[in-house]
């Protein structure tokens, strides 16, 4: 009977609803005049009452419905009340009292003690505030019986977003709050809105209670991350969290907009704050060109070489959508005293390069433009060694010709000790600026003139870049599997773009001439295990000889040809640390130029004569390291990386 009448309440129009608190209003004005002379007087008809009473009552009514309504007491949704309507309403109710001091005063009426209009003021607060706080309470608990059944969860993090996740959730209806969980010893066994604060080590006792648990900390560290999501793992209980800082603050998610955790978000580490004197140096005011500028690391450089106020930024790209889309994307956030200029072409093109850097005054340039997929320049040599060695030799040669103070080269991990030809050709582009930096050293020194400084960043994976293990497994995973994996052993490195990007532009500032920059790349990944987490975190189960009814399997297809169980970062050098804590600088082995620049020539031709054959020959001439036919079942002698950190 109490479910149907607040339905019936729930289903009133707009106006029914006002009329309702009006008349609700009616009855309570004139109990809390009487009241606020009993409380005083000790007595319920007192004859100061009888006096007082005789013109209060009606002036109460007349004051005061008209006063609520003129200040906007009945426009307010009953159901989102909250504090601030109590404020507003303690303030009307001071105004009522003061005008009908001010009436009795100015037509010499019979006055009640002076103590009874305090009684008066507190008691038409507590009356109208109490209406209308039960009200909205009768009407959420309306919706909540109305679900079939409430999502039973814990808030991790009982700060100010995991109260506003609470008052969100408590709003929506559809979620019971079992408890709030907090690392802060300081915080347990108090509580939000009556829900307690507990340990998280209460998980254990109360499981079977929870259906999931969100994670409401949107400036958690990565690390500390990982650890409560293993533990939820642990516990077998699904975790989705709130967004981040970056979105809640700048209004693109809301605080209750709850996603599943992404791989992304416990792969890397935890930020390291960029050197401040590193930004910036030799990209403010200067010229800068961006190659590859659409791909995963040339975007994300052009994003923030913007934020770094260069005079123009030069867009060099051969994929016409990947160019489309980042020109979109850095409009709207360029400013006025930046040029964007957009240049549709490919950096081994000698002509444009050289007409692009002596028209602009290029100053710096970031070279990010290479094939990467291994698997595909294995099938394509000939495409894969024109556009990483070709495109590099085109470039450094342009620098030199136009004075450009400096390039840097964006290597890879695969260029050591190389196991594929996307791997050789990126150690032969490396070989090419180390030659030029080389020829120019030995010209500055019989001339004695500035010029172009040439280095090289070596890096391992980057987090979401395309060909990326994570959106193959994330595809693979929301087709009901199975995940294919090459290898049980495999391991890699991972690193997020935007810490990539970062380090890419710091590391520019120690350029000398023919540095190698290594960047620490944090601990290796097992594929394996990465796999088994974004299956648990997809809310599925593994299938495997302990789970035959798994819901995904991992299959192993073996390694593919070129593809090494490891990576490292260093051939033959030792390295050495730089001002960052991240960045190490090595000298590997060069070739001479004059023998490069011949067999370069020699690569050219057969190229251009499509003989794959005589191409590959002379790859491995100038890498012999590259372990063409043989080496994808290399397991590597040496782990992961190579850098020394003492």
């Amino acid at each position: 009977m109490k479910l149907f009448s607040l339905r019936q309440v729930a289903r009133l129009s707009p106006l029914a609803r006002r009329l309702l608190l009006i008349g609700t209003d009616a009855l309570l004005l004139p109990l809390a005049v009487w009241l606020s002379f009993w409380l005083r007087l000790a007595q319920p008809l007192h004859p100061s009452f009888l006096a007082a009473g005789l013109w209060l009552l009606p002036a109460v009514l007349l004051v005061g419905l008209p006063l609520y309504a003129f200040t906007g007491q009945y426009k307010g949704l009953t159901r989102y009340v909250g504090s601030s309507a109590l404020y507003r309403l303690a303030g009307r109710n001071g105004l009522l009292v003061l005008l009908l001091a001010c009436i009795g005063v100015m037509l010499r009426l019979p006055m009640p003690p002076r103590s009874s209009w305090i009684l008066l003021w507190l008691l038409l607060t507590g009356f109208t505030g109490a209406v209308r706080f039960v009200l909205r309470d009768l009407l959420l608990s309306l919706r909540w019986v109305s679900q079939k059944q409430m999502v039973r969860v814990a808030i991790y993090g009982a700060g100010e977003a995991g109260a506003q996740l609470a008052a969100a959730l408590r709003l929506a209806g559809n979620h019971q709050i079992v408890t709030f969980l907090d690392d802060a010893p300081v915080l347990w066994r108090r509580t939000i809105n009556g829900i307690p604060i507990q340990p998280p080590q209460v998980l254990s006792q109360i499981q079977t209670h929870l259906d999931q648990v969100f994670l409401a900390i949107p400036s958690i560290p990565r690390s500390e991350r990982r650890r409560i999501v293993a533990e939820m793992q642990r516990q077998a209980i699904p975790v989705l969290q709130i967004p981040s800082v970056d979105d809640l603050t700048s209004g693109r998610a809301r605080i209750d907009a709850l996603r599943p955790v992404a791989i992304e978000d416990l792969l890397g580490r935890d930020p390291v704050p960029p050197v401040p004197e590193l930004l910036g140096q030799g990209l403010r005011d200067a010229v800068v060109c961006v190659t590859g500028a659409g791909g995963s690391i040339g975007s994300e450089l052009c994003r923030q070489i913007l934020q770094l106020a260069p005079k123009s930024l030069i867009l060099l790209e051969s994929s016409e959508p990947s160019l489309y889309a980042i020109e979109q994307e850095l409009r709207q956030k360029l400013s006025a005293s930046v040029e964007l200029l957009p240049v549709l072409g490919s950096a081994a093109d000698p002509a444009l390069v050289l007409r692009l850097f002596a028209d602009h005054g290029v100053q710096t340039v970031f070279h990010a433009a290479a094939y990467k997929h291994v698997p595909l320049v294995e099938a394509n040599p000939l495409a894969g060694l024109a556009n990483n060695v070709g495109s590099t030799r085109v470039l450094c040669q342009a620098a030199v010709a136009t004075g450009v103070s400096e390039l840097l080269l964006i290597s890879t991990d695969k260029a050591v000790r190389p196991t594929n030809v996307m791997g050789a050709s990126k150690r032969l582009a490396e070989l090419i600026v180390q030659a030029m930096a080389q020829e120019l050293s030995k010209s500055v020194k019989a001339v004695d003139h500035p010029c172009t400084r040439f280095a090289m960043v070596r890096f391992g994976n980057v987090l979401g870049s395309s060909g990326s293990v994570v959106p193959l497994f994330r595809k693979q995973i929301a087709a009901g599997g199975p995940i294919t994996l090459t290898h049980p052993e495999i391991i890699r490195f991972f690193m997020t773009i935007p810490e990539a990007a970062q380090l890419v532009l710091q590391a520019s500032t120690f350029a000398e001439g023919g540095d190698l920059f290594l960047l620490d790349m944090g601990e290796p990944v097992r594929i394996k295990d990465l796999a088994e987490q974004m299956v648990r975190l997809s809310g599925l189960s593994l299938r495997d000889a302990r789970n035959p009814i798994g819901e995904i399997e991992i299959v192993c297809t073996g390694l593919r040809p070129g593809e090494k169980l490891y990576e490292e970062l260093l051939i033959d050098a030792e390295s050495e640390p730089t001002q960052h804590p991240l960045i190490f600088r090595a000298q590997e082995r060069s070739l001479p130029p004059e023998l490069l620049w011949s067999r370069l020539d020699a690569l050219d031709s057969a190229i251009a004569a499509q003989d794959v054959e005589g191409a590959l020959v002379l790859l491995a001439e100038l890498v012999p390291e590259w372990q063409r036919g043989g080496g994808e079942n290399r397991a590597g002698a040496v782990a992961a990386v190579a850098i020394e950190k003492d």
